[in-house]
C-alpha cells in the first residue's frame, strides 16, 4: 500500500469530535445531547459499526490507503465500460457545479476511486485529503463517509461535516448515491465531496439530487448496454417519458422471458424485489401475447404500445427494441466536449409498405378519433372527406384507410386537383381514346377513374377542381360509370373516393366556387387532421422521423437544445416541413449529430419567438411546462423543482436562497436563466 496523509481540521476541534463519537457510541450522553438526539440512524449505525466492527478510533488520523498501480490498472481495465459510460456523465455534471468547489468522484463497489473530476485549482487540495484515483474510502478504511457508508447502507447518502466519524474529515461534506449493474447488486457509487461546506445539512440537498440522477442515468446506460443484444421493453404511465431516464426497461430472453429488469421497473410495477418478475413470461407481467412481442410487426415498430400490467391493471406505454442497431429506443447521453445532452436514436428499419392508421394516430386524442371513425367505414361503400392544413398528412391517412379496407389488394389512385394544370385534369381524370385530340397518345389513355376501379380513388386538394369537372365527376359518382374522352359508350366502375382540402368547403359553395351537390355527395364522413403544432405526440413525431431519415445506418443523433427548437416551433408547412427540415439537417450536420446551427434561420428565430411568447403570456406555469417540453432531461427538471423550492422558502429572497443552496448569488441567477426560470432581480417569478 501507498499512503496519503489526510488533510484535516484544527487539533482541538477534531479531538473534540472524537470524544463526542465514543461518547455516543458507549451512550454516555445518549439523553442529555440535543445533537445527538438529531443524528440520523444510518450515521448513528455507521459510527457503531467503525467501533464495533472495525475497531477504528475516531482520534487517529487515518491515511488514505491508494492501492499499487497494477491493481489499479486491473480495476480500471476490469471496470473499463462503466467507466467509460459514467465520465461522459460525470464530465457533463461538472459542467453544472463547476466554481462550487466540489469534485465528483466515481468508486468501485468495494470504495476504491475509479475516476475523478475536480477544478484544477482544487485538485492538489482533494489530493491531500484522500480524494484521489486508487484511494480506498469504504468504511472499515475511512469510518463514516459518504462513499463508504453509502456502499454499506446501499442507499443514497449524505454525511455532512461531523457526522464524519474521523475527527480528521469533519471539514468534508459528501453527497453519494448507489449504481446497481443488471443484477440489482451494487456496481459502483457516484459521490460529490467538497472540502469547504460552510452551510447546514439541508443545503446539501440541492447537490445530492444532481448526483442521485445522474447515478440513475448511468445505472440506465449500463442496463441498456449490458442487454444490447436481446429485445428490451422500456414502458411508463406517461408516454413522453417512454425511452428516457425515467422509463422502467425489461430485457427478454428469446422465449419472451424476462432476463432482467431495471430498478425503475420494479419501482413502477410495484414489486418489492426484482426476483418477483425474473423468469416470469412477459404475459405474466402485461396483457400482450409473446408472439406479439416477438413477432416481425412489432420488432420494427416505432409507435409506442399500449399494454396493462398483471398485478394492479395499471395502464402503461410501452416501446420494444430487438438490438442496438434495430430498436427504436433512445439512449440519452451527455457530450462532455460540447456539455450538451444528445439525443440518440438508432435508425429505423426499411418499411415497404404504408404506415398503418394506428401508426398514423399516435398518442393525440384528435387522431385516435379520426382511426375510430375511419376503421368503422374503411370496408363500407361511405365515401370519406379528409380536411386539413396543406402538409398535415392527409395522403398518408388516406392510404392507410385504403389499406384497412376491404379494397387493400386493389389500386390506390391518387390525383392531386392542384398540381395539375386545368387543361389536363379532364384527360387525367377521364382518360382517353386513341386519337381523342391532337397530341393525344396513339393507344389512348386510361383515365385515374378507371384505374382505381375495384379500389380507391384519393383526390387531393377537391377544391381546386374546375367547376365543369365537377359537374362530371358527381354523374360518374351517381351512375358509377365514366366517359372517356372521344368514347362513345360509358365504362362502368366499381368506385370508392376518398377527398381531401385545405379549403374550407363551405365556403366556397357560398362564393359559387365548388358544387354543394357534389360536396354532400363527397361528404359521408369528414375527418378533421389537425396541424402539426396542435398535436400531443408532437416529441413522438419528430423522433420517428429522425430515426426514418437515416441514410447510412447509423444511429441520429440531435443535440437537446435542437431538439428544444423542433418542438418550439409552430410548423406552418405541418408534417412536410418538419421531414423536410430534418432531412436537410441529417445531410448537412458534422459527425452526424443535429446541432441548433444545421436547422433553418427560420425555425430557429421563430421558435424562440414561440418559447418567450408563451413565458410572457404564462409566466406562473413556466417551470412545469418547460419540465413538460425537455422531459428527456429529467436532469433539468430535478435541478430546477430544487431551486424553486429553495427560492420559495427563502419567500423571494435570492441571497437567502442562494445561502441556502451554497452558491453564490450570481451563480443561482445564472442557472435560473438557464433553466428557463424567469427571475427578477427582487422577486422570481414562479
Amino acid at each position: 500500500m501507498v499512503t496519503h496523509e489526510a488533510g484535516g481540521m484544527q487539533e482541538p476541534t477534531a479531538t473534540q469530535h472524537a470524544a463526542d463519537v465514543l461518547r455516543f457510541v458507549r451512550g454516555a450522553d445518549k439523553q442529555s445531547s440535543s445533537r445527538n438526539a438529531a443524528l440520523s440512524s444510518a450515521i448513528a449505525k455507521s459510527w457503531r459499526r467503525c467501533v464495533e466492527d472495525y475497531e477504528l478510533d475516531p482520534a487517529q488520523t487515518q491515511p488514505a490507503s491508494v492501492v499499487d498501480l497494477h491493481v489499479l490498472k486491473d480495476l480500471r481495465e476490469r471496470h473499463a465500460e462503466l467507466v467509460q459510460i459514467a465520465s461522459a456523465e460525470i464530465d457533463w455534471l461538472y459542467e453544472h457545479i463547476a466554481g462550487s468547489g466540489y469534485a465528483l468522484l466515481l468508486t468501485d463497489a468495494s470504495g476504491i476511486i475509479l475516476y475523478e473530476k475536480a477544478e484544477p485549482t482544487l485538485a492538489r487540495t482533494f489530493h491531500s485529503a484522500g480524494l484521489l484515483i486508487g484511494a480506498d474510502w469504504s468504511e472499515p478504511s475511512q469510518g463514516t463517509n459518504g462513499m463508504g457508508t453509502c456502499i454499506a447502507e446501499k442507499r443514497a447518502m449524505t454525511v455532512h461535516l461531523d457526522e464524519h466519524f474521523q475527527g480528521c474529515h469533519i471539514g468534508l461534506s459528501c453527497s453519494a448515491a448507489p449504481i446497481c449493474d443488471p443484477s440489482g447488486s451494487l456496481l459502483a457509487v457516484l459521490d460529490a465531496s467538497t472540502l469547504d461546506a460552510r452551510d447546514t445539512r439541508v443545503s446539501q440537498a440541492h447537490t445530492m439530487a444532481l448526483v442521485n440522477l445522474s447515478a440513475r442515468l448511468i445505472e440506465k446506460c449500463v442496463f441498456l448496454r449490458h442487454f444490447r443484444e436481446t429485445t428490451i421493453l422500456r414502458f411508463h404511465a406517461r408516454p413522453e417519458l417512454v425511452n428516457l431516464q425515467h422509463d422502467g426497461a425489461i430485457a427478454l430472453g428469446c422465449d419472451a422471458k424476462v432476463l432482467s429488469v431495471d430498478g425503475t421497473a420494479v419501482r413502477l410495477l410495484g414489486a418489492r424485489h426484482r426476483d418477483e418478475l425474473i423468469g416470469r413470461r412477459i404475459d405474466e407481467v402485461f396483457d400482450i401475447r409473446p408472439d406479439e412481442i416477438l413477432g416481425a410487426e412489432y420488432a420494427t415498430r416505432n409507435g409506442l404500445l399500449t399494454v396493462r400490467d398483471t398485478f394492479s391493471g395499471r395502464r402503461f406505454f410501452a416501446s420494444l427494441g430487438h438490438d442496438v442497431a434495430a430498436r427504436p429506443s433512445v439512449a440519452l447521453s451527455r457530450s462532455s466536449a460540447a456539455a450538451h445532452s444528445v439525443l440518440q436514436l438508432a435508425p429505423s428499419i426499411a418499411r415497404k409498405s404504408a404506415l398503418k392508421l394506428e401508426e398514423l394516430a399516435g398518442d393525440d386524442p384528435q387522431m385516435l378519433r379520426n382511426v375510430r371513425s375511419a376503421r368503422r367505414v374503411a370496408s363500407s361503400q361511405v365515401p370519406v372527406m379528409i380536411q386539413g392544413p396543406t402538409g398535415a398528412g392527409k395522403e398518408a391517412f388516406a392510404r392507410a384507410l385504403h389499406a384497412a379496407s376491404g379494397r387493400a389488394d386493389k389500386p390506390f389512385v391518387a390525383l392531386n386537383c392542384a398540381a395539375i394544370p386545368e387543361s389536363l385534369i379532364e384527360s387525367e381524370l377521364f382518360g382517353y381514346r386513341p386519337g381523342a385530340f391532337t397530341g393525344a397518345r396513339k393507344e389512348g389513355m386510361k383515365g385515374k377513374i378507371l384505374q382505381s376501379s375495384g379500389g380507391t380513388l384519393f383526390l387531393d386538394e377537391i377544391g381546386d377542381m374546375p367547376l365543369l369537372l365537377q359537374t362530371r365527376l358527381l354523374r360518374v359518382l351517381e351512375e358509377q360509370e365514366v366517359m372517356p374522352l372521344g368514347a362513345e359508350t360509358p365504362l362502368k366502375v366499381d368506385l370508392h373516393v376518398i377527398c381531401a382540402s385545405h379549403q374550407n368547403l363551405r365556403g366556397m359553395i357560398q362564393r359559387g366556387t365548388f358544387r354543394e351537390d357534389l360536396y354532400y355527395r363527397l361528404n359521408g364522413i369528414t375527418l378533421e387532421l389537425p396541424p402539426l403544432a396542435q398535436r400531443t405526440d408532437k416529441e413522438r413525431l419528430i423522433r420517428e422521423f429522425l430515426a426514418a431519415e437515416t441514410s447510412d445506418g447509423r444511429p441520429a443523433a440531435i443535440e437537446m437544445d435542437a431538439f428544444e427548437c423542433l418542438l418550439s416551433y409552430s410548423w406552418p408547412g405541418n408534417i412536410r416541413e418538419l421531414r423536410n427540415v430534418i432531412r436537410t439537417a441529417l445531410a448537412i450536420c458534422d459527425g452526424g449529430v443535429v446541432r441548433l446551427s444545421d436547422l433553418p434561420s427560420e425555425v430557429r428565430s421563430n421558435a424562440v419567438e414561440s418559447r418567450d411568447s408563451h413565458r410572457d403570456t404564462s409566466a406562473s406555469s413556466a417551470a412545469p411546462e418547460i419540465g413538460a417540453k425537455s422531459g428527456c432531461d429529467a436532469f433539468d427538471i430535478a435541478e430546477r423543482e430544487v431551486l424553486l423550492r429553495a427560492i420559495r422558502d427563502s419567500h423571494g429572497n435570492m441571497s437567502h436562497a442562494a445561502k441556502s443552496l451554497g452558491v453564490s448569488r450570481n451563480t443561482l441567477y445564472r442557472r435560473c436563466k438557464r433553466l428557463g426560470l424567469a427571475v427578477q432581480r427582487s422577486h422570481p417569478v414562479l
